[in-house]
């Protein structure tokens, strides 16, 4: 017989750093559940990720268990990333602040395609782009125009 759910939480915690501080804390705490033995599994399993974002959804039951389902990083931070900067544009439409090219847009839009609501990579670089542009982020060169 399957649990009965008592809550989601959504998180974005560092791979490998979760502590009982908040926010970890407090969102597991009003639901109930052991804070220490998340910290231990999610630590555990992102070990090799340490310092990136990790999202994570944990699924609350009503007898105070729990699991979690780890997503891939976010776009803006694997551009990021990738661009070697340690954040956006305050002015993303006048002052560009790096350049990446269309290879590896097409590299985090692969990664990131299973979290994305995207079937094909084309339309996954295209989101990826955008997100790029609108941290003052600059795509180089041309688009591939048949990606497979």
């Amino acid at each position: 017989m399957a649990k009965e759910i008592g809550g989601l939480i959504k998180l974005q915690i560092k791979g490998g750093a979760a502590n009982p501080s908040p926010p970890v804390g407090p969102a597991l705490g009003s639901k109930g559940v052991n804070i220490m033995e998340f910290c231990k599994q999610f630590n555990a399993r992102t070990q090799e990720q340490a310092g990136k974002v990790i999202p994570v959804i944990i699924t609350v039951y009503k007898d105070k268990s729990f699991d979690f389902i780890l997503k891939t990083p976010p776009v803006a931070v694997q551009i990021m990333d990738v661009a070697k900067i340690k954040k956006g544009s305050a002015e993303p439409n006048r002052l560009k602040v790096a350049s990446i090219s269309w290879g590896q847009v097409k590299e985090i839009a692969t990664s990131k395609i299973v979290d994305m609501n995207s079937f094909e990579l084309d339309s996954a670089m295209s989101m990826v782009a955008g997100t790029a542009r609108s941290m003052g982020v600059k795509v180089s060169g041309k688009k591939p125009l048949a990606v497979n």
